[in-house]
């Protein structure tokens, strides 16, 4: 389930990221980051099923609940990454026209 909810979260973010014609809110660094969770959810999916053959392809209920939450709080974790990112490089200049006012 963390696969699915980082992949989904990827394409997405790609997607975006292809219709926009400038990087100007950097969502190049999202879609680095959220295929980079994908791929290390892949590589943990690849050696759980190394380990539990069958049985990866039925979780029990609680199990995929726990797995959902673990992804969707990856992907929470990547989106405050990157405000972060936009806070810091501030690319519109929003951050220090209000720094200035004060």
């Amino acid at each position: 389930m963390t696969l699915l909810v980082t992949v989904f979260a990827a394409i997405i973010c790609t997607i975006l990221w292809y219709k926009r014609k400038n990087d100007e809110m950097r969502l190049g660094t999202l879609c680095f980051l959220f295929w980079g969770a994908s791929l290390m959810w892949l590589g943990d999916a690849i050696f759980e099923y190394a380990e539990l053959h069958e049985e990866f392809f039925t979780p029990e209920p609680a199990d995929m609940l726990n797995d959902l939450y673990l992804g969707l709080s990856v992907v929470a974790l990547a989106m405050i990454l990157w405000l972060i990112i936009l806070l810091i490089k501030d690319p519109k200049g929003a951050v220090r026209r209000a720094l200035q006012k004060k």
